[in-house]
């Protein structure tokens, strides 16, 4: 592993290609980003909400603060021309490689559904992604969001997670953890506001690859557009 001269991230780097079954390629891109500085680094109240000390470390080390949506391979499109580039073109490939947006969580992540319907009190409700986590036992809900991370965000969550515990969540599994993952988030605010809400919840944030032609990045659809995809 010459990328990584670090001996403890080697180590890291190693444990997380295996845990999730990580190719060579993709080991590569993530060694190249810093994801062993990302994971355990997302502002969380899962020290508050989360009765037991390991698992709310677990928890903690599932998430990264910061995730790449680089899924999107020209090669793999077929396209030599960057002119040439069409959005339907894109999105088909998005849909594609939906597996890898999926995946790009983590290990023992099982996708359940997208616009999940949840009911309560004859009010609807359609949370944008849901997960189940194996090692960590429980549902985890995502909310996508396009721009900056907003306080309201939270309460939004808070209801996706009261309803999926009491309706969805089997007695044996422990309580549903949510996720905000938007475009910009300042961490240090984050901390602060989420340390009064009950339910575990964790703010983190996504971009492009910069090194993603730029008309490419241009003819990616928006976060809202992606979730209509899904």
């Amino acid at each position: 592993m010459a990328e990584e001269k670090n001996i403890e991230k080697r180590w890291k780097y190693i444990s997380l290609a295996i845990e999730n079954k990580w190719d060579k390629r993709f080991l590569k891109t993530q060694i190249k980003e810093n994801v062993a500085d990302k994971y355990g680094a997302m502002p969380s109240n899962f020290g508050v909400t989360i009765k037991d000390s390991r698992d709310a470390i677990k928890a903690l080390n599932m998430f990264k603060d910061e995730y790449l949506l680089d899924f999107i391979n020209t090669e793999e499109i077929g396209i030599r021309d960057l002119a040439d580039i069409d959005e339907r073109v894109v999105e088909q490939e998005i849909i594609h490689n939906i597996k890898k947006f999926i995946m790009t969580f983590g290990r023992d992540f099982a996708f359940v559904g997208n616009q999940y319907h949840l009911k309560a009190f004859s009010e609807d409700f359609f949370p944008d992604l849901l997960f189940f986590n194996r090692e960590l036992n429980c549902l985890v809900v995502v909310e996508l969001k396009t721009g900056d991370f907003k306080p309201g965000y939270l309460a939004q969550l808070m209801t996706y997670l009261r309803i999926l515990d009491d309706k969805v969540k089997k007695p044996h599994e422990n309580p549903s953890i949510g996720i905000v993952l938007c475009k910009n988030a300042n961490k240090d605010f984050v901390e602060y506001v989420i340390q009064d809400y009950a339910k575990p919840m964790g703010v983190a944030t996504y971009r492009l690859s910069e090194e993603m032609p730029e008309k490419l990045r241009e003819a990616l659809p928006d976060v809202e557009e992606l979730k209509k995809l899904l």
